[in-house]
């Protein structure tokens, strides 16, 4: 699979999250935290999806809280709003008008053969037609902004290589190359474990809170779970849930340390939790400060993302503009 090349100017580069409750470790390590360094590295476009949301949220307070606490979450964290465009999805409506231009093209068994559509409704999720859908949504979000390069983590590789298909079925078809075709990028921590072990999720309820603190913090960092390993006896680091979270944070020689300490003897879980609840406090506490004030300054993080939008429509605007001339619309509905 080469990897496309933008046609001018650096490489776009576009991501979203759904704001499906509060942000974890493992939101952060298998994607925040990559979404802020490609912020410096090409032309950034970030969006909160609240359309996707929808197949699984249909509480509408709760919605706006989500979307608000990923807002702060994110700006909190690093993204600069002058090197990245931040919005709502909700608030590009062309991704919509789009997901129907290529659901003309879209063959009904690449949506049946949806991992992640399969594996929701085991797990109780109604199988409406919109998380049928969702791969076409996805494309669209993807798309619309003619986009280069996709971080994404394991889970979502399907949904990228459905893309990448429609990009190139609806070129062919139309006969006019309007979409690149989009490349992912694989997040370096494709797991982070949760306090049981299984990967970090709110599905699971495993999960440690980004902006956790105080006692609700040291509460669940002590629970991690652990073997029935004495003090004294030599550990395995490789099969310790505290010993995985612990590295997220320490650098090459720290973990070589800690790893000899383990092999060694004579250290306990509850010291390493202790490190494990002191690196998470201090990684994450000038992040903490800014969240604090954002979320006393509610119209600076609106403002960001109403501008954000701005920025993202134009652009799905004129990609939309392509896509109905191709298929022989006018470029732009009467006004």
């Amino acid at each position: 699979m080469t990897e496309p090349k933008a046609p001018n100017g650096p490489k776009r580069v576009l991501s979203g999250v759904q704001p499906s409750g509060k942000l974890h470790l493992g939101n952060y390590f298998g994607a925040v935290h990559q979404h802020i360094e490609l912020q410096e590295q090409g032309n950034a476009f970030y969006f909160i999806a609240d359309y996707h949301a929808l197949t699984t949220l249909q509480d509408a307070s709760k919605l706006r809280e989500n979307v608000r606490d990923v807002a702060l979450d994110y700006l909190a964290l690093g993204l600069d709003p002058d090197k990245a465009v931040f919005f709502r999805q909700s608030d590009v409506p062309e991704v919509c008008e789009l997901t129907w231009f290529l659901s003309v093209v879209a063959p009904m068994g690449m949506l049946q053969k949806a991992v992640s559509f399969k594996e929701k409704i085991e797990k109780g999720i109604d199988a409406s037609v919109g998380l049928f859908s969702y791969p076409l949504l996805m494309a669209a979000d993807i798309l619309a902004y003619r986009s280069h390069l996709v971080p994404v983590g394991k889970d979502q590789v399907q949904h990228l290589e459905m893309t990448r298909d429609l990009a190139e079925k609806f070129n062919r078809v139309f006969q006019k190359e309007v979409f690149p075709i989009p490349e992912y990028r694989l997040s370096r921590e494709a797991k982070v474990s949760g306090i049981d072990g299984q990967k970090m999720s709110k599905s699971y309820g495993n999960t440690i809170e980004i902006f956790a603190e105080g006692k609700a913090l040291k509460k669940v960092v002590m629970s991690i779970v652990t073997d029935s390993t004495a003090v004294a006896d030599a550990k395995d680091p490789d099969k310790c849930n505290v010993y995985a979270l612990w590295s997220l944070f320490a650098d090459e020689a720290a973990k070589a340390q800690m790893r000899q300490r383990y092999l060694a003897g004579g250290l306990g879980y509850g010291e390493v939790k202790k490190g494990l609840l002191t690196s998470i406090e201090s990684y994450f506490e000038a992040a903490r400060d800014r969240r604090r004030r954002l979320a006393s300054h509610p119209s600076e993080v609106e403002e960001v993302l109403r501008s954000g939008a701005v920025k993202a429509r134009a652009e799905a605007k004129m990609t939309l503009e392509l896509v109905r001339e191709a298929v022989g619309m006018r470029g732009s509905p009467i006004a």
